[in-house]
């Protein structure tokens, strides 16, 4: 994970608030798995007062806190004996937002975790692609082939790449991401997650007033006319809840609950303040996930910022 230090990111009179959510995910996810939280030089001691003992705090220039996009993507070998960070290009989602550090946050958790850093010469954000770990990748062409990415490539190029970069065989293009998702332009752990082999969870939209019901409904359909890698096809898990509210006066558009962390014995989801959406969307992680403890943190801020629980975290696989 890493710390939010900077108001001058956008977050402005949100920093605290922002703060007080990371923290609160770190230490969840903590009371399962090791959590180490990388902070800007000189703001270490608040992370570590904020996050509390459980969590290793270590310091490294970061502009921000979307450590899902902005850290190493790390990939085992075939024997699961050995990891490799990969390394890929960050360009503040499209020059939006500063990346001056974040574009070399990788080395610094590589070096710190002593896992060998592979560059990778594509511009790609962590939360642009799910993978089962098999062969499949699932993306949206609303983000990878938007123009601010990677402009001189084609499609089939772009393609190319990231199942080289991730020793894949099959990249699955949704269409859409969430409407008026203009901070990451159409991530897909906005939309969907991996539950399983062959097993997605995706957001739907049955209010045909919304302007998500008919983005979410190609992405079904898109879901269901092709299979994995594997060649079987995908079982596909509903999830239609998806609050809207305002944070600072500003309407919030983009909270998921797609955007979760599944650690080694619970469940880490976001929830949105309203209370007929978050009991629904926690009761059905708890079907989904029997025997693991699910944890709602309030994100409402990171929503407002353009993301979630899987936005702010990174997992390192386990080794055999």
């Amino acid at each position: 994970m890493a710390w939010p230090w900077d108001r001058n990111v956008g977050w402005g009179n949100l920093l605290k608030p922002v703060q007080a959510e990371v923290a609160a995910v770190a230490r969840a996810i903590a009371r399962f798995e090791t959590v180490v939280m990388v902070a800007e030089p000189g703001t270490a001691a608040d992370a570590r007062a904020q996050c509390g003992p459980t969590v290793t705090v270590i310091e490294h220039p970061v502009n921000d806190c979307w450590a899902r996009d902005t850290g190493p993507i790390f990939a085992r070998d075939q024997e699961r004996t050995q990891l490799t960070g990969l390394d890929f290009r960050f360009n503040g989602w499209g020059d939006k937002y500063p990346y001056d550090k974040d574009d070399f946050l990788p080395v610094g958790v590589c070096q710190y975790l002593g896992v060998p850093r592979r560059p990778v010469d594509l511009v790609l954000e962590g939360g642009a692609v799910i993978t089962d770990g098999q062969g499949t990748l699932i993306t949206t062409e609303e983000c990878l082939l938007n123009p601010n990415r990677n402009p001189t490539l084609t499609r089939a190029q772009i393609e190319a790449a990231l199942l080289a970069s991730y020793g894949a065989r099959k990249v699955v293009w949704l269409p859409y991401g969430l409407h008026n998702d203009t901070i990451t332009n159409g991530h897909v752990d906005l939309v969907a997650s991996y539950l399983g082999a062959a097993r997605v969870l995706l957001h739907t939209q049955p209010d045909t007033t919304s302007p998500n019901h008919a983005r979410m409904a190609a992405n079904k359909a898109a879901l269901q006319a092709t299979t994995d890698a594997c060649g079987r096809p995908f079982e596909i898990v509903e999830l239609n809840q998806q609050p809207h509210f305002r944070v600072n006066g500003a309407p919030v558009e983009t909270f998921s609950y797609t955007n979760y962390y599944l650690t080694s014995g619970s469940v880490v989801v976001p929830t949105a303040g309203v209370a007929a959406d978050d009991a629904a969307a926690l009761a059905r992680y708890a079907t989904l996930f029997p025997g693991r403890e699910i944890t709602g943190v309030p994100c409402r801020t990171l929503a407002w910022g353009g993301g979630g629980i899987h936005c702010v975290t990174q997992h390192v696989p386990v080794l055999s």
